[in-house]
C-alpha cells in the first residue's frame, strides 16, 4: 500500500482536496504518524490534522486505508494531479518531531 493518498471531490462547482501521508516520527523507534491536509484545490490547505503516533508502519497504513475507504464512499476519487501540500505537511511533521523530542528529553533529565 502506498504511504500517501490524494483525493478530490467536486461539489457545487468547487473542488475539495484531501491529501494524507504517513511519516516516521524522528527519534522514536518504530513510531509513525499520519498527516492529512484538506482544502480547496488550487489554494492553501484550510486544515491539517495529525493522528498517531502509531506503533509500526502497518498500524499507520491500516488507518490510512480506512480513511481512504471512507472518503471514497463519500464521493471522493483519486486526484489526477500530484500532491500540492507536501511542504505544509512536512512543516507539521517538524512540529510533531519537535514535540516528541521535548517529551523524550523531559523524561531523560528527570531524576
Amino acid at each position: 500500500m502506498p504511504n500517501n493518498l490524494c483525493l478530490s471531490r467536486q461539489c457545487l462547482g468547487l473542488v475539495t482536496r484531501i491529501e494524507c501521508a504517513i511519516s516516521p516520527v524522528a527519534s522514536a523507534n518504530g513510531l509513525w504518524t499520519l498527516l492529512c491536509a484538506a482544502g480547496l484545490d488550487g489554494s492553501q490547505p484550510t486544515a491539517i490534522r495529525v493522528q498517531g503516533p502509531f506503533h509500526g508502519l502497518k498500524a499507520a497504513e491500516s488507518v490510512l486505508e480506512a480513511i481512504g475507504d471512507s472518503l471514497l464512499q463519500q464521493g471522493y476519487s483519486e486526484a489526477k494531479s500530484p500532491a500540492i501540500w507536501e511542504l505544509h505537511m512536512r512543516a507539521e511533521l517538524r512540529k510533531v518531531n519537535a514535540d516528541q523530542a521535548r517529551f523524550l528529553s523531559g523524561w531523560e533529565t528527570r531524576s
